[in-house]
This record gives structure tokens, sequence and C-alpha cells, in this order.
């Protein structure tokens, strides 16, 4: 078992979608326990109680802080999210997300449906003041732990001023959660010249250039590995594509290497090296990934995860509330518009 990581500070109030992800409410109950023993987290399991409470009762939970909140069904990836939220008013992740709002919870963490968490999200917290859209970011590759991509998939089509916003979000990730001091950032394109890229690329390059940000660019694809820039923008369309091939390129390396290298290595060792060949290839599975832009901390994981997953998950999201990310954000995206602003007034004299 894991060493507690509690410092004496208050427990953070993690609200946990028990019902969401293909293992719920299963490996989020083991996951949550996991938590609760490991880090500074009071866990409040959302979900319904009858099925959540037999899983509790598998599991020694004595000397931990977890109860469960009662909601009714789950929202599913195949429902359409806004729809779902008006005809399921008492699912698990709107449940969760309401703890948040009403002040009985620090962050809600799901497993569960993103169009479904996103819009729990977005219409019960609200955005940032000047911020459209919500956005997911974090980074994504085990080989590459200190770049962080932005939109990884909750916007298709991004105008350029969104895409900024979401670049102003991944700089305070990058230099709060990270510790990276005034981050380079990047947009992701097809070639490193100004004028390479689609509409959306060339016209972002040049409010990325005006802007204050320390913007070095264009970055290809490959640049994720030469540590060019520690914050790089596409659109979630873009960034989708890319996180799922990393994620299917992994599981085909591990499916291969398990294979190749079965009578030549020692059948735990091959089963650690398959392991870690996952991780380097999907950091955002095993981590969890904040959603950005709304007033309140949201954590989302991947739909499989498991009971180690979900830990990691509640850990990412005990060490960004302690942080304050979200008014970090808030304040730097306030701050970036206000100069923007003045700076398109000083112009236009």
């Amino acid at each position: 078992m894991q060493e507690s990581t509690d410092n004496g500070s208050s427990p953070v109030r993690v609200a946990m979608d028990a019902m969401g992800g293909d293992h719920g409410p299963v490996e989020t109950v083991k996951g949550a326990i996991l938590a609760a023993k490991a880090t500074n987290a009071e866990v409040i399991l959302v979900g319904d109680q009858g099925l959540v409470e037999e899983e509790l009762g598998k599991h020694d939970t004595s000397g931990i802080s977890i109860r469960v909140v009662p909601s009714v069904d789950k929202i599913s990836d195949n429902e359409h999210p806004l729809r779902a939220m008006r005809s399921k008013p008492k699912s698990s992740v709107v449940v969760a997300t309401q703890l948040v709002k009403s002040g009985d919870a620090d962050v809600m963490v799901s497993m569960g449906s993103t169009g479904g968490s996103m819009a729990s999200a977005v219409l019960t917290l609200g955005l940032f003041e000047g911020l459209e859209r919500p956005c997911l970011g974090g980074p994504f590759l085990g080989m590459a732990p200190n770049t962080v991509l932005v939109d990884i998939g909750s916007n298709i089509d991004c105008r350029p001023g969104l895409l900024l916003s979401f670049a102003s979000l991944g700089v305070t990730w990058a230099r709060t959660y990270m510790g990276i001091e005034n981050p380079r950032v990047a947009l992701l394109s097809v070639g490193s010249e100004s004028n390479k890229g689609n509409k959306q690329v060339q016209e972002s390059y040049q409010v990325f250039e005006a802007s204050n940000m320390n913007f070095v660019g264009n970055v290809e694809g490959m640049d994720f590995f030469t540590q060019k820039a520690e914050v790089i923008i596409c659109d979630g369309f873009v960034g989708n594509i890319l996180i799922k091939f990393t994620e299917g390129l992994g599981a085909a390396f591990a499916a291969y290497s398990k294979k190749r290298l079965a009578s030549s290595m020692d059948e735990n060792d091959l089963s650690k090296f398959v392991a870690e060949l996952v991780q380097l290839t999907n950091r955002t599975r095993t981590n969890g990934g904040p959603l950005f832009g709304v007033n309140g901390p949201v954590i989302l994981g991947h739909g499989s995860s498991k009971s180690d997953e979900i830990l990691a998950a509640i850990s990412t999201s005990v060490r960004y509330v302690d942080l304050g990310m979200v008014d970090i954000m808030r304040a730097d995206l306030a701050s970036m518009n206000s100069e923007n602003s003045k700076t398109s007034t000083g112009a236009g004299r």
C-alpha cells in the first residue's frame, strides 16, 4: 500500500462519479479507497447507493474518510450530453458536479462520458468570463512529460482567439502545476514556417505573434520529443486524433512485445515492460486530465480506467485543488484579455 501524502492540511473533498466509466462502480470504488488511504482526500462516492455500498462492503474502509451520496442512473457515451442531462437530472455525474457548485465538495472526478461530464460542468459551474468554451489539456505522452497539449478533444473547430485563450490556460498549468518557468508556446502544424498549415493555423500564428505569449512559432508532430515548446496548441479534432493514435500505438507495441519477447523474458519482467510501454504513450489515461475554463475543479479520466488509474486521477485532483489552479487560471486569462484589449485599443488610435 502506498504511504499517505497527507501533509496535515484540511482534506480535499473529492466528489467521485462512482458509476462512470466502463468498470464503475467496481473499479471506481476500489480506486477511491486506494486514494483515501494514499492521499489527503475525503472521497464522496456518487452513485447507485445499493451497488456502491455493496462494493464498499468488499473492502476494509476502517480509518479512511469515504461516504456515499445517492444518485439515479448515469450518462452513457452513446447519449447526447445535453438531452441526457435534461432527462437524467439526478445522474451520477450531474449530482457530483452539483456538490462542487454547492460547496459540499472541492472537486469532481469522472471516468464517464466526456461529453456528459463537460456539459454538466459548463451548465452547473459556468465558464470563466471571456471564455467561449472549455478545453481539455495536459501532458499526454510519458516520453514527453513536460509537454502540454491543448486541446485534446473537446472542441472540433476553433477560432484563433479561442486557441489563444486555450494557450493561456495551458501556460498557467505548465507554470503552476508543473513548475515550468515562462513556458514556450507553439502551434501544431505541418511545417515550422509561418505560412505553413491550414487557414486556422495561419491566422492563429498572427494572433499568437501579436500577443504577450512566449510564442516560438509552429512545431510539427515530431517536436513533442525535441523540447522546442512546453505548451503545444491545436484544436480538439487534431488533438483527439493524436492522443488516440498514440494510445493505439502503445497498445500495438505492447502486443508485439509480448509476442516477440515471450521466449526471452521472464513473465513478470515482460508484464512490467509492457505496462511501461503503455505509460510512455498514454499519460492522460494513467493520470487523468483537468477540464480547463470552468468555475470549479473538474478532472476527467479514460473510460477504461482501473483502480490504479483512478487513484492517479484523484491524486491529480487533490493537487489541483491544493494549488488553487482554477483561481490562478481565471486570473491569468483575465489579465491576458485585458492586455490584448489595451494593445488593440492602442493600435486603433
